[in-house]
């Protein structure tokens, strides 16, 4: 082998030997990236799966107290446009009667300028021009001075309705994001659900993701709760009759009965089962009442929970509770303290 030969050899060696080393790099460092995360045990999916559907709930107690907002904004809506419609026709009126005066000035040659002015297509003008009704008689002027009074009444609830449509929009718009937040949360809980097997879905879901014992639990809870400590008056009794009724019933965030309930639609409709109107969310329930210790609960009451006042239940005596717990459960029962207590109300 001359030398040019054999110089050739160790670079082209040297070469493979970096090509291998850098591939040999390459292939650990693609490995790295492409090795799929190893799949969750079922108990981490049960905790992920909880904390979602509690981060959701949160979002729907947000989305429920939007929706009464824009609910109301629309009432009022509704109520602007009445009134509005209703002072327009007075001023059409008004407007009607002095043409009716100004053709018979005209007639007369005699038609007068305020009165022109008070019909004319601008308004305004007629407004920033008043002191013209000295050139009228005093029956005339009168008349004028109704119609700029009612031109401004109609401004003024025309405008009001304009602010309503603005903040209408603006709660609708509240209200999408609040349902894209819960959506995505309730899809990731889902997808995290699907990577287990039936049975290991089944025993996830078998609880109510609130500590409670779930479908199995509620017989025994039932018949504890039965011959406990009477409702403090008839109204909580027909309340907890109507919870005790709900059981089994499917939760859907957002409704409120009759055929489904979120957690505070279930109390909102017991309570109005018996005659007593609720605001829709937790944290407005929570003050739509007098506050009962752990210590002197009573069935009827409503029980919340978690720092945000996320959840609630009605107590329904025996130390458990009556919730709709989450969205894939059924409204049930729960020992009262399966979740971290905050305070309870007894409805007036």
């Amino acid at each position: 082998m001359n030398a040019r030969v054999a110089s050739h050899s160790k670079v082209t060696a040297r070469a493979a030997g970096a090509l291998a080393l850098v591939g040999a790099a390459t292939a650990t460092a693609l490995g790295g990236f492409a090795q799929a995360d190893p799949r969750p045990t079922p108990a981490e999916v049960r905790a992920k799966v909880d904390r979602l559907h509690h981060e959701a709930e949160q979002a729907v107690e947000e989305y429920n107290g939007v929706a009464e907002k824009a609910e109301r904004t629309e009432r009022a809506l509704d109520d602007l446009r009445d009134e509005a419609a209703r002072k327009t026709a007075r001023l059409n009126d008004a407007r009607n009667a002095l043409g009716s005066f100004a053709t018979a000035q005209y007639r007369n040659g005699t038609a007068d300028p305020t009165v022109q002015l008070a019909l004319s297509a601008e308004p305004e003008e007629y407004l920033r021009r008043a002191a013209l009704l000295e050139r009228v008689g005093h029956r005339q002027a009168g008349a004028l001075a109704g119609v700029g009074r009612q031109l401004r009444e109609v401004e003024q609830v025309r405008a009001e309705a304009g602010d309503r449509l603005a903040e209408l929009k603006d709660a609708r718009a509240e209200l999408k994001r609040h349902k894209s937040a819960i959506e995505a949360k309730l899809a990731e809980a889902r997808r995290l659900l699907d990577t287990l097997t039936a049975e290991q879905r089944d025993a996830v879901l078998g609880g109510d993701g609130h500590g409670g014992t779930g479908v199995a639990g509620d017989r025994a809870a039932r018949d504890a709760a039965r011959g406990a400590v009477q409702a403090p008056n008839a109204r909580a009794a027909r309340a907890v009759a109507y919870a005790r009724g709900a059981v089994g019933s499917p939760y859907v965030w957002g409704a409120v009965g009759p055929a489904a309930f979120d957690c505070s639609g279930l109390t909102q409709a017991a309570w109005g089962a018996a005659g007593v109107s609720l605001p829709r969310t937790t944290y407005t329930q929570a003050a739509a009442g007098t506050t009962v210790p752990r210590s002197a609960l009573a069935p009827g009451d409503l029980v919340f929970y978690y720092s945000g006042l996320s959840h609630v239940g009605i107590y329904a005596g025996g130390g458990q509770i009556i919730h709709a717990p989450r969205p894939g459960a059924t409204v049930r029962y729960a020992p009262v303290d399966a979740m971290p207590f905050v305070t309870a109300v007894r409805p007036a």
